[in-house]
């Protein structure tokens, strides 16, 4: 079948306004690029921030969606490891329409292509990618984060046996994957926040201790403070509202580093330093660390030492990403990654 020209696309039509689905253009892939059929796309908790707090975005209407995952429809010259029918999962660039997630075609950079192993579904894969994203830049690369050697680097995997991580929001998706790849690096005891229901979900992950997300700060330093035999000298922080920066920060010794997702919201003393990490922009000033994790993944997920998250369906495609947003916004995601599927959009 020859590829649309038209197709639908989920719009927020303007700063703090609301979303709209529209027909819009399917754009055609010019050299470098490809075009890819969105079968599944993922929620994120910054898409609500995006649209009530006017965050990150200039220009409107605009098409937001971090993710997603589907089948390459065409591509562009130059192009030549991917090819059309390749399944793929991919990170999308939501400050630029043709290269958002929730629309039913999207224009995306190889880099950020990575093909999808057999046995992995669309919805798993698209679970993926931006968590995948933010939790190894955080742990590996962002300048002011963890800074780790990587599992897939040499003597990397198991190199931080005995070490402690602590991970804030691990039932997130974000902390989801960081607990999966501090398993991997060796990091243990591995400690992490949630809602207790999550607790053996997240010790599937590799977590060795779930405690109360509900924990007071000081009821939460106590039993850090008992569980590592001290206090930690770095933080990821999954979730980085301004209740759980402060929390974060509070957990650290002296001179630690906290790794936040959004922006800084609490302020660092005793020679601690707060680092908000954009993982788009650290794989732009990294971009060897994008290709070589692209190269990883598929070997990982193959191999089962990275698992997709647990999934969650939004219904009615497009439209249905609107409810989705708002359960996100409630607080009533926990677990499991909202996945929307565009092709199913009336």
């Amino acid at each position: 079948m020859p590829t649309p020209t038209q197709q639908k696309a989920l719009f927020l039509l303007e700063k703090q306004g609301q979303f709209a689905v529209c027909d819009r253009d399917v754009p055609i892939p010019k050299r470098g690029e490809l075009l890819i059929r969105n079968e599944s796309v993922g929620l994120n908790p910054v898409d609500w921030k995006i649209q009530q707090w006017g965050m990150f975005l200039d220009n409107y209407p605009a098409i937001i969606g971090a993710e997603g995952a589907g089948t390459i429809e065409a591509v562009g010259e130059g192009v030549t490891d991917l090819k059309k029918g390749d399944r793929v999962f991919y990170r999308a660039v939501w400050a630029v329409n043709d290269r958002a997630a929730y629309q039913q075609y999207t224009l995306a950079d190889p880099t950020s292509v990575t093909k999808l192993p057999e046995g992995i579904s669309f919805d798993g894969a698209a679970t993926l990618p931006t968590a995948l994203a933010s939790a190894t830049t955080g742990l590996y690369s962002h300048p002011g984060g963890g800074q780790y050697v990587p599992p897939w680097a040499e003597g990397g995997k198991g190199k931080y046996a005995g070490q402690p991580l602590v991970v804030i929001g691990g039932a997130s998706v974000v902390g989801s994957v960081a607990i999966q790849f501090g398993k991997l690096s060796g990091f243990s005891p591995i400690v992490t926040t949630a809602s207790l229901k999550n607790t053996a979900l997240l010790q599937s992950y590799g977590a060795t201790h779930v405690l109360d997300r509900n924990l007071s700060a000081d009821a939460l330093r106590e039993e850090v403070k008992k569980i590592i035999g001290g206090y930690p000298s770095f933080v990821f922080d999954a979730v980085s509202l301004p209740e759980t920066q402060a929390a974060g920060h509070g957990l650290l010794a002296p001179g630690g580093r906290l790794l936040v997702i959004l922006p800084q919201s609490v302020e660092a003393t005793e020679g601690r330093t707060v680092t908000f990490s954009m993982s788009n922009v650290n794989l732009q000033r990294d971009p060897q660390f994008g290709v070589d994790l692209s190269k990883v993944i598929p070997v990982l997920l193959e191999s089962n030492e990275i698992r997709p998250l647990k999934v969650d369906i939004v219904p009615g495609g497009l439209a249905g990403i609107v409810s989705g947003v708002e359960k996100l916004r409630n607080n009533q995601v926990s677990g499991a990654k909202l996945v929307a599927h565009p092709q199913e959009t009336a």
